[in-house]
């Protein structure tokens, strides 16, 4: 499904009536335009399905690889920053850190990518636990390895700048799939990497 900035350009424009402005004074009169812009990348993820991007991002290797079964090397990477936006408020979610493990199942998948999975998957209307499930069950598809996990952290515009008005209150989610559920060793060596 395309963005339609045309839409987005006239409701913007109606909010800024509802909000008692007026849209075709000086400061506003290209704001509609503007968001409508702004909209189109921020929610550039919106074009795309789960599937879209595995497929988008499906670059891995096998070549020079001495991956056995069940064993328990990991992958990890952290300190991903990403942004999103709340489905409920619209409400900027930022200061995100994104960490992605995954046991290696003959395949490993470059890292860049892994970044920009993390990137495109923010970039739609979310809930932070979605973000994590997504991201791993792309990372799923792609690397046909059931043990993925991700940790998410981040600050919500609707806890801190609205409602309770909390600044600096981090939300912490975790995904975890395959043995990061059942492995308490794999899963203290995840922690463990998480928190260093």
């Amino acid at each position: 499904m395309a963005i339609d900035i045309k839409a987005i350009e006239e409701h913007i424009r109606g909010i800024l009536i509802a909000l008692g402005d007026n849209p075709e004074r000086e400061g506003l009169k290209d704001t509609p335009k503007r968001v409508a812009k702004m909209y189109e990348d921020v929610f550039n993820g919106m074009n795309y399905t789960n599937d879209d991007i595995a497929s988008m991002f499906n670059v891995t290797f096998e070549d020079d690889l001495d991956i056995k079964n069940n064993n328990n090397d990991l992958v990890f990477m952290k300190d991903i920053e990403i942004f999103s936006h709340c489905e409920h408020h619209l409400a900027l979610m930022y200061n995100m850190k994104v960490a992605v493990a995954y046991v290696p199942n003959k395949k490993v998948i470059g890292l860049s990518k892994i970044a920009r999975i993390a990137d495109i998957v923010g970039r739609r209307l979310q809930l932070q636990e979605r973000i994590g499930t997504d991201i791993a069950e792309i990372l799923q598809k792609i690397t046909e390895s059931e043990d993925v996990a991700v940790i998410i952290q981040g600050e919500h515009g609707c806890m801190t700048t609205r409602g309770i008005e909390k600044p600096g209150t981090k939300t912490i989610t975790t995904t975890l799939r395959g043995r990061f559920n059942t492995d308490p060793i794999l899963n203290n060596k995840l922690m463990m990497l998480y928190t260093k």
